[in-house]
């Protein structure tokens, strides 16, 4: 069978590795099965399709709103190869989970739009599922409403046309969407502990997040938080794909 695998699009090393292993413990699967591919420093591959059954792609301090003068040609090229991804698995070629910074890329890709209106502060937010979401593979077995991770400065204003909403909350109307059967996009990270979401903050706590000074009382609502239900939406994926 072939393997899953986890396209990095963080350009800090260390960030990148540690959400790698977040994906991994959460989806319970190895190293054989799911594959890393850095993005950041490689082309994704043309027969990416072939190579994987699906893929899950992590966030970024990259956004897709940036002007395009200020987006590095890296940027450039790594959103052109999410969008391919985005295309292929809209037409189900392989099966793709896009979170935070890739919802972003999957939206604008399949025609729907993104805003700088519907930031979230970092930190465990409250999640709704929607009555679509009942009927769902990977979102009908969890709770109506659960706590998820959130650090972003834009989200989906308008969903793709034939997008099906699956969960949502009032700051950030749009926190997961479902495109046929094989795309599927999160607003919020799926993939953390409240431990492994802290050491992240800790590497992004001058990029304009949230305040510096705030990084301890931000900690302690992030390790309080019970994060019982995204890593099943991750566990859910690795299953049926």
């Amino acid at each position: 069978m072939r393997p899953l695998a986890y396209l990095c699009v963080r350009p800090q090393r260390g960030a990148a590795a540690a959400e790698y292993e977040s994906f991994r413990s959460a989806m319970r699967l190895d190293e054989e099965s799911l594959q890393r591919w850095d993005l950041v420093t490689d082309p994704l591959p043309a027969d990416a399709a072939q190579r994987w059954r699906g893929v899950v792609v992590g966030g970024s301090p990259f956004n897709v709103t940036d002007p395009e003068s200020t987006k590095t040609d890296v940027q450039r090229r790594l959103e052109a190869d999410l969008s391919r991804i985005a295309a292929a698995a809209a037409s189900g070629e392989l099966a793709a989970l896009f979170t935070c910074y890739g919802i972003g890329v999957a939206t604008r890709t399949l025609g729907g739009e993104v805003t700088r209106a519907y930031p979230e502060d970092t930190g465990p937010t409250s999640v709704t599922l929607t009555t679509d979401a009942g009927s769902d593979p990977l979102f009908g077995g969890l709770a109506d409403t659960f706590a998820a991770l959130t650090a972003h400065k834009e989200g989906t204003g308008r969903l793709p046309e034939g997008a099906v909403l699956l969960a949502t909350n009032d700051t950030c109307p749009v926190q997961a969407y479902r495109v046929g059967d094989h795309l599927y996009a999160t607003q919020f990270h799926p993939e953390p502990t409240g431990r492994a979401f802290t050491e992240r903050m800790a590497v992004y706590r001058d990029d304009g997040y949230f305040a510096a000074s705030d990084y301890d009382a931000i900690a302690g609502r992030v390790l309080a938080a019970s994060l019982t239900e995204p890593a099943r939406i991750l566990r859910g994926f690795a299953q049926t794909f």
